[in-house]
């Protein structure tokens, strides 16, 4: 072979070797959760660790059923969920990986797999938002079954199709029941104005189109990033007394069994709960949600952490969600 074709031939599998080690040094990341969170935590993981993210977003509930539709076949590496139900379908499913109690330990056992295949990494809590001009937070319901009564007739506004209401209708079938529940979602459907999500509910509350709305804490603080305060004619209401619409969502991350790329999985489920991540969900004035590793403090807009009141549910026994579904669509808001 003369020096010409030696040369390219070394190029050649100089640039085949490098392509090889490029594919092999990255992963499919399934995403349920925020895009703009997201990208940022994957843009700084790869920066940090030299391995590639390639996210497909998408909605919760969506995402859990393409992987389960997928299986065996599936490209991704790793799912992360917008919420708990999600992960605790694909784990009753056996469809998750075991992970190291290196990745576990750092957040509290109670925001993550009972069997310990998926890992919580931020938090949201359940609350009421409400016109101060329409409603006084004194005239807030002590309980978040009351909203089904008739005096809130006309006053609430609910996004029952947003993946976020999800959790909240298990939580209440997991500590109220089944008929109860039923009941419940029945007078959320006579009284409320339905909304295709939670910004549209947050909104229509500030602007004053209805006067109160169950939503997720975090799109109330986004709204008045926007806005600014003097854009604001709207607060927040926290549910005391551990009722059930205080609930926390748990936002968490897990491994396919099935993953292709096991090793780069594994490392960025550790970056998630790393205090680096954490401290970029908590400073970035992106989601607004909280960070679940405990030396970590929140964003100072939010309530601290320790003064929430959520009600004692488990992941376990919130479940993953296929009911709840079936009774939104019997209480005709599905």
């Amino acid at each position: 072979m003369n020096t010409k074709k030696l040369i390219a031939a070394l190029l050649a599998g100089g640039l085949l070797a490098a392509s090889q080690l490029s594919l092999a040094a990255s992963l499919v990341l399934y995403n349920a959760q925020h895009p703009q969170t997201v990208k940022l935590l994957a843009d700084d993981f790869e920066k940090m660790s030299g391995i590639g993210v390639k996210i497909r977003s998408g909605e919760g509930p969506e995402l859990s059923a393409q992987l389960l539709a997928e299986g065996k076949a599936s490209p991704a590496d790793v799912y992360f969920a917008s919420n708990s139900p999600e992960l605790m379908l694909l784990e009753g499913k056996q469809m998750l990986a075991k992970l190291p109690a290196a990745t576990l330990s750092p957040i509290p056992a109670r925001f993550s797999s009972p069997q310990g295949e998926w890992v919580g990494v931020m938090a949201r809590e359940n609350v009421l938002v409400f016109n101060t001009k329409l409603a006084a937070g004194a005239q807030m319901p002590a309980s978040m079954m009351d909203l089904a009564k008739p005096q809130w007739k006309g006053k609430l506004a609910i996004a029952p199709s947003d993946g976020d209401f999800l959790p909240l209708v298990s939580a209440v079938r997991a500590l109220k029941g089944e008929p109860a529940t039923l009941a419940w979602l029945k007078g959320l459907r006579d009284n409320a104005q339905t909304f295709d999500d939670n910004e549209g509910v947050v909104a229509a509350v500030n602007r004053g189109g209805v006067a109160v709305g169950i939503i997720n804490n975090y799109y109330w603080t986004r709204l008045q990033m926007q806005l600014g305060s003097k854009g604001m004619h709207s607060q927040l209401y926290h549910f005391g007394n551990a009722d059930v619409g205080a609930l926390i969502n748990v936002s968490g991350a897990g491994i396919l069994k099935t993953a292709r790329n096991a090793d780069a999985a594994h490392k960025f489920l550790a970056y998630l709960v790393s205090p680096r991540a954490q401290q970029l969900i908590a400073k970035s004035n992106i989601s607004f949600e909280y960070p679940l590793l405990p030396s970590v403090a929140p964003a100072p807009q939010l309530k601290p952490f320790n003064q929430l009141n959520p009600p004692p549910l488990d992941m376990q026994k919130l479940g993953d969600d296929s009911q709840s579904a079936k009774l939104l669509r019997q209480a005709g808001l599905l």
